[in-house]
């Protein structure tokens, strides 16, 4: 297992845990609906970067999960800042983050046309 994908899955892992956390905290936090759209952000976007990690990926699969996992930060990081810390860490997080989000999701849909090449001699590629 690669050093990438071990990232990928413990930022899964890392995501889920933030997304209960953040989703607990926004019902019982005035404004919490920030809260609660950045918890679900993270943990819409947790289980396919985990998947992904974990089935024998492409670089291209790598690609679209590290997308997901650097556009989930800057979105749910963005809401989160604003409610918790008052703070804007960057005018346009959330925004790029959403747009990291969609790239992410379009580049998993791409990886489906591509052929995977056989890496095992008795494997027959895909």
């Amino acid at each position: 297992m690669t050093i990438w994908t071990r990232l990928i899955i413990c930022l899964a892992g890392l995501y889920g845990a933030a997304g209960v956390s953040l989703a607990a905290w926004s019902a019982h936090r005035a404004g919490g609906e920030l809260l609660m759209t950045a918890a679900l952000f993270l943990l819409l976007h947790a289980g396919p970067m985990l998947a992904i990690a974990l089935a024998r990926p492409l670089r291209a699969q790598l690609i679209a999960a590290s997308l997901l996992a650097v556009g989930a930060f800057l979105f749910s990081g963005d809401l989160s800042l604003r409610l918790l810390a008052g703070a804007k860490p960057w005018a346009m997080a959330a925004p790029t983050g959403g747009m990291l989000l969609i790239a992410g999701w379009l580049m998993v849909a791409a990886t489906a046309l591509m052929r995977r090449q056989a890496t095992h001699p008795n494997e027959t590629p895909g």
